[in-house]
């Protein structure tokens, strides 16, 4: 069988410094193959690339058997290959079927054909297993639903490649499952798929083939088969990584007589959390469990300010919080967001801009309070060093421009310079590549090391069973489990994540 794309030696610079460095493999009709590497290693640059958003600067590209130069995404759809970014690119303010159909409305005269529309739109989400109707705005779905949303329209067209970028990140296993089983059925109709994601688990699942990019070169390629997570994190990495988490072994420890550092008491708001008590101690490491749509990311914001809660009460070191954002930060709270690309960053504005947004009013000078770049370099290069973020030009540049996980060490960098009593984490290693993953584990242990008080929400049971000292669980809103280090099992936070209805949560000394 002939390849449906070649990718032959392709080369891309930006700025002199080389990203993709020789890169050549194929892909073949009704195969899917996983794209892992390290962040940085040129993934973001080689799917540009094939849709459209970037232009080689040599090597080829041959689709079909035939010179494939896409002049830009909208090229590369009508080619046949479909982009599902790991960034979604959906609008909340608009029903599904104009979400699914944005830019290919069926229309006769100058007016949009509505009963097609809601036609076309309701096989679409039917395809997917999303049971809401066409007229649904996207505000309603949870990130999960969103993303299936955003896989929905790829299909749009009936492409003969898929580019599917860290497509499990928000999905719950039952979601995860269902995609994987409409990939199946893709491919055994003549789909072919690029699966990316550091769910290395997931990639050894799905994938036929796998190909590891590294410093912008292929470092490894073959059937799945052959691969172990072991081989993936080797070649990823360029080096044997015999450990994916580091040992939790300084505890934090339980004195009755201190008070705790962060307390919430029966936190209550209609339809998102439900009678929330916890403390949390200076040095502990308060992990957070449940399946999406638990009410964890919703809790996360409430306790920052960003969403209001109609009773109970939340104190920092002993005083109540009140007000926004502002002045939570004022008081030492800070939270590293769900949604990067939505509410952690500012993608046009430079690396170190965004590292030093929640501080700035501390740096400032004089009675004009006036901000000094050569003030500045020296702390933002300080912070940058120790959550290991490197950038090409010493973090003017946008900080769109960096990968994935390097944008997401500039936000933690930004937190660290906060100095925080408490850092809510809130899916801190989205998206991030075992390598990365472990120096942000070894950063987060050594904060609690510091006497910071850590909440961290994770969908990864194996992040949370290492790195907690606690892990509760929420259900529906509400705390349905609390378990105690050497208690934990990933059953037993199963267990609490299903229990929907329990009035009071299960306590496990």
């Amino acid at each position: 069988m002939s390849a449906l794309l070649e990718i032959d030696n392709l080369v891309k610079a930006f700025h002199g410094v080389p990203v993709l460095r020789g890169v050549g493999f194929e892909i073949r009709a009704g195969t899917v193959t996983g794209l892992v590497g390290g962040n940085g290693a040129g993934k973001s640059t080689l799917m540009n690339l094939l849709g459209g958003n970037l232009r080689p600067d040599s090597g080829a590209m041959r689709l079909e058997g035939r010179v494939y130069e896409p002049e830009n995404s909208a090229a590369a759809a009508r080619a046949g290959i479909s982009f599902v970014h790991q960034e979604l690119n959906l609008f909340p303010n608009l029903t599904l079927a104009e979400n699914l159909f944005l830019t290919d409305f069926p229309i006769r005269g100058f007016f949009i054909r509505r009963s097609v529309l809601a036609r076309q739109a309701a096989a679409l989400l039917a395809k997917v297993g999303l049971p809401h109707t066409p007229d649904t705005p996207l505000e309603h779905l949870t990130p999960g639903e969103r993303q299936l949303v955003e896989i929905a329209r790829a299909l749009h067209g009936n492409p003969k490649l898929i580019i599917l970028d860290e497509p499990t990140t928000s999905l719950s296993p039952p979601e995860c499952e269902r995609l994987f089983r409409l990939v199946r059925s893709l491919q055994a109709e003549g789909c072919a798929f690029i699966f990316i994601s550091h769910a290395l688990g997931d990639v050894l699942q799905l994938c036929g083939r796998i190909l590891v990019l590294r410093d912008g070169a292929v470092a490894d390629q073959g059937p799945a088969g052959d691969f172990t997570i072991a081989r993936l994190v080797t070649s990823m990495a360029g080096r044997e990584i015999k450990q994916l988490f580091p040992g939790r072994t300084e505890l934090p420890v339980a004195d009755a007589d201190t008070k705790p550092l962060l307390e919430v008491r029966g936190v209550r708001q209609p339809g998102v959390v439900d009678n929330i008590r916890f403390t949390l101690r200076r040095g502990e490491i308060l992990g957070l469990s449940g399946l999406m749509g638990a009410g964890r990311t919703e809790l996360a914001r409430l306790l920052f300010g960003l969403a209001p809660h109609r009773s109970g009460e939340i104190l920092l070191d002993g005083k109540t919080l009140t007000g926004g954002p502002r002045a939570r930060i004022r008081a030492g709270l800070a939270l590293l967001t769900e949604s990067r690309g939505e509410d952690g960053i500012c993608a046009g504005a430079s690396v170190n801009d965004n590292i030093m947004l929640a501080t700035l009013p501390a740096h400032a000078w004089g009675p004009l309070g006036l901000l000094s770049n050569a003030r500045l370099k020296p702390v933002v290069r300080k912070v940058s060093e120790s959550v290991h973020l490197h950038t090409r030009r010493e973090g003017a540049e946008p900080l769109r421009r960096l990968s994935g996980g390097n944008q997401q060490k500039a936000v933690l960098a930004r937190w660290l310079l906060a100095e925080p009593k408490v850092l809510i984490l809130d899916e801190p290693t989205r998206g991030i590549d075992a390598a990365a993953k472990f120096e942000i584990y070894q950063l987060i242990l050594a904060l609690a090391a510091a006497g910071t008080g850590v909440l961290l929400i994770s969908s990864e049971q194996e992040e949370l069973l290492a790195l907690s000292d606690r892990i509760l669980v929420m259900s529906r809103g509400r705390l349905t489990g609390e378990f105690v280090r050497p208690d934990f099992s990933p059953e037993s936070l199963l267990r609490a994540a299903l229990a929907h209805h329990h009035s009071h949560p299960e306590t496990h000394p």
